[in-house]
């Protein structure tokens, strides 16, 4: 591999990986302004997929380009080894096509590699991962990292916290990777409104084309139909789905909930995958993502879900968090008297953070809390093969 250096003596890739599209307006243009939780965007006017079936495009000396808004056409000359992750949605993505995990992700703490479990023969070590995210990010960080790719949206680090500049993301991209990536896991933030969102598994069917793995993606996408169709017998009628509120607890010992409206972005997927029945929809209680506000248990105890869907927890064990945050909340004065304490209908909400193997894992968890389903949903041997073999 033939290499540049920057004045600083630093190695470049620009002969390596080549940056090949200009930034979607209004994107690298943002200000570098701290998140403050504005009203979120309008949900996602994605084309269908029959709409967006995309090959990456090759040409004669083996170079190929694959887009993804906000960063465009970004072309690479030989295929990635080495890669930054913006979060675990990305990271389980790189799982699925069977790769190295990152060498790093926005906090390594909310990437959840416990779900592997669930599938025979995969796991992953995330022992030398570091979390981009220490108080603040810096750019010497992914000097140091010296990934072959950065999937991560770079509006991101432009507009989470002050300190970055769209001076510093160029940088990166002429010295050390070019981004690519786009913040799916939920569709909330100001900045994201001028370029589209993409589904799990768009985003997915792009990263398979950076890493040429498209035969892994297709048949994953292969999983998801049979899924799919598979939840369609599990999921009841409207008037049958128990209502749901769904909230990120504040500690071990919750008296406060951050509310969340189950809305569009992957984070959300399992929800709307199971039809779930929102409690908080309906109602005056602000979606976190747009009031950054908590709301009480009295105000909770109004609403009185049927179904408590716990975020926050996912760290914890089933029976850890039933000895902690379920027993404590039986315990207290007020929150005793909600419907779901009093019936044990409380539960981890899972992840923020979803790709395709952990989302399978997640909507059948939540399906067996919900609807009291038994059995499988997915093949696990059949994606164990997938990760394994590539089909």
């Amino acid at each position: 591999m033939s290499n540049e250096t920057d004045g600083r003596g630093t190695p470049t890739r620009r002969a390596y990986l080549k940056y090949g599209g200009a930034l979607v307006s209004g994107g690298l243009l943002a200000g570098c302004a701290e998140d403050t939780g504005a009203a979120s965007t309008p949900e996602s006017t994605t084309p269908t997929r029959a709409d967006t079936k995309t090959r990456a495009a090759s040409s004669a000396d083996g170079s190929y380009a694959v887009s993804m808004e906000p960063v465009g056409e970004v072309t690479f000359e030989s295929v990635p080894e080495t890669w930054v992750a913006n979060n675990g949605s990305w990271a389980d993505m790189g799982v699925a096509l069977g790769l190295e995990p990152p060498k790093a992700v926005w906090l390594t703490g909310r990437y959840h590699t416990q779900y592997y479990d669930a599938i025979p023969g995969v796991s992953v070590d995330k022992s030398d991962m570091v979390s981009l995210y220490r108080d603040s990010v810096s750019k010497e960080l992914f000097y140091e990292l010296d990934g072959d790719v950065h999937v991560l949206d770079p509006n991101f680090l432009l507009n989470r916290f002050k300190g970055w500049e769209r001076s510093d993301v160029d940088e990166l991209r002429e010295n050390v990777a070019p981004f690519f990536g786009n913040c799916i896991y939920a569709q909330h933030y100001p900045w994201h409104s001028d370029y589209r969102y993409y589904s799990l598994y768009e985003g997915f069917e792009r990263l398979a084309q950076v890493f040429q793995r498209t035969d892994r993606y297709e048949a994953f996408e292969s999983v998801h139909d049979d899924f799919q169709q598979n939840l369609a017998s599990v999921v009841p009628g409207q008037d049958q789905r128990p209502s749901v509120g769904v909230l990120w607890g504040v500690g071990d010992q919750p008296e406060k909930f951050y509310p969340y409206i189950v809305g569009g972005g992957t984070g959300f997927k399992h929800f709307r995958d199971l039809g779930v029945r929102d409690a908080l929809a309906d109602t005056d209680v602000k979606d976190f993502h747009g009031s950054r506000a908590a709301i009480d248990l009295e105000t909770l105890l109004d609403v009185d879900p049927e179904v408590l869907m716990l975020r926050g927890y996912e760290s914890k064990s089933e029976s850890e968090f039933r000895t902690s945050v379920v027993d404590f909340l039986a315990g207290h004065g007020t929150a005793n008297e909600l419907t779901a304490v009093e019936n044990g209908d409380v539960y981890r909400a899972g992840g923020l953070y979803q790709g395709p193997i952990t989302n399978l894992v997640l909507t059948e968890r939540t399906a067996r809390q919900l609807y009291g389903f038994e059995g499988a949903l997915f093949d696990r041997q059949r994606v164990a093969a997938i990760v394994e073999e590539g089909d």
